[in-house]
């Protein structure tokens, strides 16, 4: 295949991801189900082709293969998304700053620890809320990022609380299950 055709192909893998998550399915039905598998396929189709590309791709096409990579649900896609991010970042697409920060805040989060910027928002059973973020990060740094303020990510929290609603907690992943338990013990101890 040439890059042409790759190209082409990346950016019909990214629309398709983006036109789902226009309207996306409830959690836990069985549409949403049906959304998991085509992500997975998606992303699998993105990493066959960043494979055989390889240093090949530009900056756009680096962000396309990120943002598609970014809703996977293991850690080691979401490091994938954020060099790729990266990357495309370091090459000046402007779009790839937000990506960049948000997939590093993923992949920390998936391992339990703070996010840097704030980007990560996560039911807990009861209402969303960001996760929980690296305090000597200011908004000075987000917005080198495109990132919004902090306080805006609380609003939009907030504002989802209002709007979406609890998944089943029961089938969270397990880096999220151990956040439960964490807060629930925080908030009884306070």
């Amino acid at each position: 295949m040439t890059n042409d055709t790759l190209s082409r192909e990346l950016l019909a893998l990214f629309r398709a991801d983006q036109q789902e998550r226009k309207n996306p399915p409830p959690v836990d039905t069985p549409a949403y189900r049906l959304l998991r598998r085509r992500d997975e396929q998606r992303r699998q189709r993105v990493r066959d082709i960043v494979a055989a590309a390889g240093p090949a791709l530009s900056a756009e096409n680096l962000y396309f293969a990120a943002l598609v990579l970014h809703h996977g649900g293991n850690i080691d896609e979401v490091q994938q998304a954020h060099q790729l991010a990266q990357k495309s970042a370091g090459m000046g697409h402007r779009p790839a700053r937000w990506l960049t920060a948000a997939t590093l805040d993923r992949w920390l989060m998936m391992q339990g620890q703070p996010q840097k910027y704030g980007t990560q928002i996560v039911p807990d059973g009861h209402r969303f809320r960001v996760w929980e973020v690296d305090p000597a990060t200011t908004d000075a740094e987000r917005a080198n990022w495109d990132v919004r303020s902090l306080a805006r990510q609380q609003q939009r929290a907030a504002e989802m609380t209002q709007t979406d609603p609890q998944p089943d907690m029961a089938r969270a992943p397990d880096w999220l299950k151990a956040a439960l338990k964490r807060w629930q013990h925080d908030e009884t101890s306070a």
